[in-house]
């Protein structure tokens, strides 16, 4: 296999072609090493996990009365001991993190981010820029005390096939984000640097509305019933064993809640040419760009304790956020809560146009599939024999197909709109079970990528889900052929003067 030149070598890239970014700092094509702090930030994970691991045996065999410290110099010995193991494996550790920092390199060129790591197994990345979902500049907690974040740039595939650079400046790492950015939409520049697009600030979520909003879910419900439960249980029986022995699962109830509160603390979300700029994070703090027509599906939600309260939550599916190791709705969360009007501002923002019919008010149609049941707002519903499959919130399931989009809703208790642009339809499918096809159902279901929405029409007259199945894989052909170019804002002529060309200025 090919080895990357060293960083500093004298071989350089090819000239750029004309009308693309300059290349610019670490935008120059040739390649390079992360921040020389990155070993240690890799590194406290291998010691936080040594301590734990020492200090849980040590009190297992404390507690257990098995720990023989008979005489100072048996103890001396014993802590010695223990301490120079200690010593090796943190040492250990903060080479092999070393030698991974020096084997670990990357270059970005024309159309791609390419980045080597291994050491043994070495990799090779190259992650194409017109293909990029979105970027994100994420800022752990201790990264953050240093001034250094993590680049991750988000491309269609799955999680296997982004790109992270861990770690670099700060700086460095909000530069190199908007040359991918300007790169990506085919922005052209002068100067050393792409300079940030503006932004104009949409919205922000009150923290009070976001602890008032996590009180009265679900998971805090039931941890505080949980709770006292228990200790009713173990009250009674004159014995802690039923508290004690649930700590586990309300610990991961108790964990869940600070995972929501976390990724939503500060939550603001802003509109620019980049397309959505996402900013939220309390110990980690997170900056995500999502570039225009890169949602692929939205969700729009309400559990029946929100109902009261008029909330909802906004969640998208993105290509490449499906597989993270981290919650499920970490980079997949439009809104985590807001009142209807934010929850349909932030819709507006990613699906500005629903394709309705002439003279029908597109919010009209949102409405009647946020709150609405029936055949309202020319929504296709289940027939009234689908009562025997789905007694409860078979009148509310609906489909409603517009020039632009599919909009599905579901949830009698806890409510969902699901709306898909026709574009962005990966397949669709027709299910049936047993009772199904006594009665004459079938539901619709279209396969998006990997995300919280999954969009499906259940028990829908067969004849007619047959019918949309047929007509809509028609439409999502022909949006698919009608959909823009890849680089967004991409434009012919001269270089714009030291500033982003915007769409519709002349060049």
């Amino acid at each position: 296999m090919t080895q990357p030149p060293e960083p500093g070598s004298s071989t350089a890239p090819p000239p750029p072609e004309p009308g693309l970014p300059a290349y610019s700092g670490l935008a120059d094509g040739e390649w390079h090493l992360m921040h020389p702090a990155t070993p240690l930030l890799r590194s406290w994970q291998v010691i936080a996990v040594v301590l734990l691991f020492v200090v849980q045996s040590f009190g297992n065999d404390f507690i257990a009365g098995d720990a023989d410290f008979e005489g100072p110099h048996v103890a001396g010995r014993w802590l010695l001991g223990g301490g120079a193991v200690l010593l090796l494996i943190v040492l250990a550790g903060v080479g092999l993190a070393f030698a991974s920092w020096r084997a670990t390199r990357f270059r970005v060129l024309d159309e791609a981010l390419e980045l080597h790591t291994g050491i043994l197994f070495r990799q090779q990345r190259r992650a194409r820029l017109d293909r990029m979902q979105a970027v994100d500049v994420v800022q752990p907690f201790l990264a953050r005390l240093l001034g250094l974040a993590r680049l991750t740039v988000e491309v269609a595939g799955g999680k296997e096939s982004n790109v992270a650079l861990s770690f670099l400046r700060e700086d460095d790492a909000r530069v190199l984000r908007n040359h991918l950015l300007a790169s990506a939409a085919g922005v052209r520049y002068d100067g050393p640097e792409a300079p940030e697009a503006p932004e104009r600030s949409t919205l922000e979520v009150p923290v009070g509305r976001l602890i008032l909003s996590l009180l009265v879910s679900g998971p805090a419900i039931g941890f505080v019933g949980g709770v006292l439960v228990l200790a009713g249980i173990s009250l009674w029986i004159g014995h802690p064993g039923p508290l004690a022995g649930s700590f586990a699962p309300l610990l991961g109830a108790a964990g869940m809640l600070w995972t929501r509160f976390s990724n939503g603390f500060g939550f603001r979300i802003a509109d620019s040419p980049d397309g959505l700029r996402l900013r939220y994070g309390l110990l980690e703090q997170r900056t995500q760009t999502v570039p225009p027509g890169r949602v692929q599906a939205v969700r729009l939600s309400q559990g029946l304790l929100w109902r009261q309260l008029g909330w909802w939550t906004v969640h998208v599916n993105i290509a490449g956020y499906g597989g993270d190791d981290n919650d499920s709705e970490s980079g997949s969360t439009l809104l985590p809560v807001g009142p209807k009007v934010e929850a349909v501002g932030v819709l507006a923002l990613v699906l500005p146009d629903l394709g309705v019919r002439p003279g029908e008010n597109p919010w009209d149609v949102v409405d009647a599939g946020l709150t609405g049941a029936g055949p309202a707002a020319n929504f296709l519903t289940a027939p009234r024999r689908s009562r025997w499959v789905d007694p409860i919130s078979w009148g509310r399931s609906g489909v409603r197909v517009t020039d632009q989009a599919v909009l599905i809703r579901s949830g009698r208790i806890y409510r969902h709109l699901d709306i898909v642009p026709h574009a962005r339809t990966q397949s669709l499918g027709l299910t049936q079970g047993p009772l199904q096809r006594r009665l004459g159902l079938a539901s619709f279901t279209m396969h998006s990528t990997a995300g919280p929405v999954s969009p499906t029409a259940s028990h829908l007259d067969q004849a007619e889900a047959s019918e949309l199945i047929a007509v809509q894989s028609i439409r999502a052909e022909q949006a698919r052929k009608a959909s823009g170019p890849e680089r967004w804002m991409e434009r012919s002529g001269p270089q714009a003067s030291g500033h982003l060309q915007q769409p519709g200025e002349p060049t």
